[in-house]
């Protein structure tokens, strides 16, 4: 296994427990030398966990709808970043490009993702 896919939502709320609990999430995964497929960008929780990744030199790839970027709705990515332009299409390509997946507290969209 050497790709991981993790699954969050982006906005990091109030509570500094979920900050916390990604930035070590990305510090395990890059510790461990597996690398990140993800919904792409630096703000948030997406920021956590793929700055804490990069920090151990592992590759990151950020998976973004086009209507994102179009609003700057993520910030600037980690890494490496592939534009797609539907949400079904993002999940596709995440799955296709993860040998295993990590599903952490989200809203909605991260449900939708996951079923």
């Amino acid at each position: 296994m050497k790709t991981i896919c993790v699954f969050y939502r982006a906005n990091s709320g109030k509570d500094v427990v979920f900050v916390n609990a990604v930035y070590h999430l990305g510090k395990v995964l890059g510790k461990r030398k597996l690398d990140l497929v993800y919904g792409g960008g630096r703000l948030g929780l997406m920021g956590c966990v793929s700055t804490a990744v990069a920090r151990h030199k592992r590759q990151i790839l950020g998976i973004i709808p086009s209507a994102f970027i179009v609003n700057n709705l993520v910030g600037e990515t980690c890494g490496k970043e592939i534009k797609v332009v539907t949400m079904h299409e993002r999940l596709l390509t995440m799955m296709e490009l993860s040998n295993a997946f990590i599903a952490l507290p989200g809203g909605f969209g991260t449900l939708e993702e996951l079923f």
